[in-house]
């Protein structure tokens, strides 16, 4: 499976420690962040990640053309809950289009790990059914 991490810069250490928590989930898998998440990520849980450009230069706008190319199965974005973050209508986007072609979406620890369960249990192995 294709899972997407993204988190904004207050998050980016929870992120980090969610990814050590379930590195061996993770590490069978293919992992996909932006830029600077993904090298966080990478050094602080060992699990290779593909790195898109950083988010404020492109990389979310990456992650939604390959969610609209249905190349992900799952999203995990931390973001950061106030209404004046500069990226805010970041997660819009990624939400809309993960809404428009059924893609598991996470926005906070409590789900990504509910997320992660199931992706351990098998009961997201319907995705690859979906995307032909």
């Amino acid at each position: 499976m294709n899972i997407v991490l993204i988190a904004h810069d207050p998050k980016k250490k929870l992120m980090q420690n969610f990814c050590i928590a379930y590195r061996g989930i993770l590490s069978k898998h293919d992992i996909f962040a932006t830029e600077t998440t993904g090298r966080l990520v990478e050094d602080a849980s060992g699990v290779p990640v593909h790195k898109f450009l950083a988010g404020h230069l492109g990389g979310v706008e990456q992650i939604a053309t390959q969610i609209e190319s249905n190349q992900m199965d799952m999203v995990i974005f931390l973001r950061e809950n106030i209404a004046s973050q500069p990226h805010n209508n970041d997660f819009h986007n990624i939400s809309t289009l993960c809404d428009t072609y059924n893609i598991p979406l996470a926005s906070n620890l409590a789900t990504a790990e509910l997320l992660i369960k199931a992706l351990e249990r098998g009961d997201l192995d319907w995705r690859v059914l979906y995307k032909h």
